[in-house]
């Protein structure tokens, strides 16, 4: 299994602290966003691998950050050429550029947004993707209309099959709420390399998931613990301690 991390984002939120920084090396408690995020993976027997796909602004700042590295698995950075806000890639395409990259079809892919800290291990969603055979995505309970109208929500079966997902309905039909990690199963890669010509949206990484829900099987784990999505200044501040 390929650990890809999408910290390709340039934080706009943020500005002016991520202005000529990538959040995932903001530190949080001594330690980076991002490297708080490896260190739970990389304990993960499953990968094999982690790829960093960032934009061309980053790119050198997170090759400088590489060489201080001390991982089990080995990490390749790649840079998506964009250099600013207005000509990002988009998080599907840069997942698909790191696939491209691997070229093999036997591969299985745990996808992460590199923005979030989380209370508890993704070892757990690495055992419930190996006891489905099939892609898994996560969720949670998340009773608030307007947070489940910022996200993808899902309708389940008692077994945790996905029967439906939406990005970002304005009617949800559950209380689901999708979070940005993902592990694809090998055997849905092609429907991934031909997203993009069949109408999957490019930008947020919850497009692909619903893409891939409504054409495979996709069970869905649920969320044992929070997560905290660092997608403004409030947020960081809160968290570091300082407002």
């Amino acid at each position: 299994m390929i650990d890809v991390i999408l910290a390709a984002g340039y934080a706009t939120r943020m500005y002016p602290l991520t202005e000529n920084w990538p959040k995932p090396l903001l530190e949080v408690n001594g330690r980076t966003i991002l490297d708080s995020l490896l260190a739970d993976v990389d304990a993960i027997p499953d990968v094999t691998r982690h790829i960093v796909v960032t934009n061309h602004r980053f790119a050198g700042v997170f090759n400088e950050w590489l060489e201080k590295c001390n991982y089990s698995k080995p990490i390749e950075i790649i840079d998506d050429g964009s250099t600013d806000n207005s000509s990002r890639v988009g998080a599907v395409r840069d997942l698909l550029l790191a696939i491209r990259r691997v070229d093999s079809p036997d591969e299985d892919y745990l996808v992460l947004a590199a923005d979030n800290l989380l209370n508890f291990s993704l070892s757990g969603f690495a055992d419930y993707f190996r006891t489905c055979s099939t892609s898994v995505i996560m969720y949670y309970e998340e009773p608030s209309l307007n947070a489940l109208r910022r996200t993808g929500v899902v309708v389940l079966n008692p077994e945790g099959r996905v029967l439906e997902m939406e990005e970002k309905p304005m009617e949800p039909k559950s209380i689901l709420a999708v979070p940005p990690f993902y592990i694809y199963s090998h055997r849905d890669i092609h429907l991934i390399l031909d997203c993009i010509e069949n109408g999957c949206g490019f930008d947020a990484p919850g497009n692909l998931a619903r893409h891939i829900c409504g054409r495979s099987v996709v069970h869905a784990w649920k969320m044992p613990g929070k997560r905290t999505d660092i997608g403004d200044l409030e947020t960081y501040r809160r968290i570091c301690g300082t407002e």
